[in-house]
């Protein structure tokens, strides 16, 4: 089997968020990125496995520039065979789906994969952009996959319950948790991964028919204080001074 991953940069979850020009553009000063861990502990995961149980290779792809080489390189210490970067900052999920498809265009493959969703945008849009880029069938946040002579048979977690798909190989899927348990590069495929060539990809220009217009931080939580029910001085005080209600 020939299989894709496509893996994002996402920003660590512990991050302390920050905008600047007027909210416009997000400020990554200080701000440790890492692989997107639905992309990279269940899709890249699982597609691993598969290779096992029916042999063939996993192509990890990426948009992003040079700094993303970092987790490129995880991405192949855990396992995956090469790496395709395509040389372009991810500007919006309609440009990524786009250089994304228009490289696997060039490409053969039977599955690929894809997180759900960024765990630090949380769109999970470019998955179902590429499956129509591609004209290929598309099954979305996928807990459980088995391929069987070029069949997939995927379950996916619905609100209430659970459905089972079959689908035609080629397609393209995106993972969410349980589809694979998350793999820990051992010593020796870190050093194989220093030794493994990055493929670099200059993409065509697209112009998106989409920006990003304005960001928002949400409101500060409210502030609970406790007061002993037999403290009434310290209770008015409190509305007094603090709530200034009174």
């Amino acid at each position: 089997m020939k299989i894709i991953v496509c893996v994002a940069r996402a920003i660590e979850t512990t991050a302390k968020i920050k905008f600047n020009d007027d909210n416009t553009a997000f400020d990554d000063q200080g701000v440790q990125y890492i692989m997107n861990p639905y992309d990279e502990w269940y899709g890249l995961v699982r597609a691993l496995e598969l290779k096992e149980q029916h042999g063939g290779d996993v192509t990890v792809l990426h948009v992003g520039g040079e700094a993303s080489d970092q987790i490129i390189r995880k991405a192949l210490a855990i396992g995956a065979d090469q790496a395709i970067r395509i040389n372009h900052e991810p500007e919006s999920a309609e440009t990524t789906a786009f250089l994304l498809a228009n490289q696997l265009k060039t490409m053969e493959y039977d599955l690929i994969f894809t997180g759900q969703e960024t765990v630090d945008y949380n769109g999970g849009m470019v998955p179902p952009m590429l499956s129509a880029h591609l004209k290929l069938p598309f099954v979305g946040i996928a807990s459980h996959l088995d391929v069987t002579n070029k069949e997939a048979t995927i379950t996916r977690q619905i609100e209430g319950g659970v459905e089972i798909v079959q689908a035609s190989l080629p397609l393209v899927v995106s993972a969410t948790k349980d589809l694979a348990e998350q793999r820990i590069p051992n010593m020796r495929g870190i050093m194989m991964a220093k030794r493994k060539p990055i493929d670099v990809v200059e993409p065509e220009s697209y112009e998106s028919k989409s920006s990003m217009n304005k960001f928002h931080l949400p409101s500060k939580e409210k502030k609970i204080t406790y007061v002993d029910p037999e403290d009434m001085d310290e209770l008015v005080r409190l509305l007094h001074e603090e709530a200034k209600v009174i």
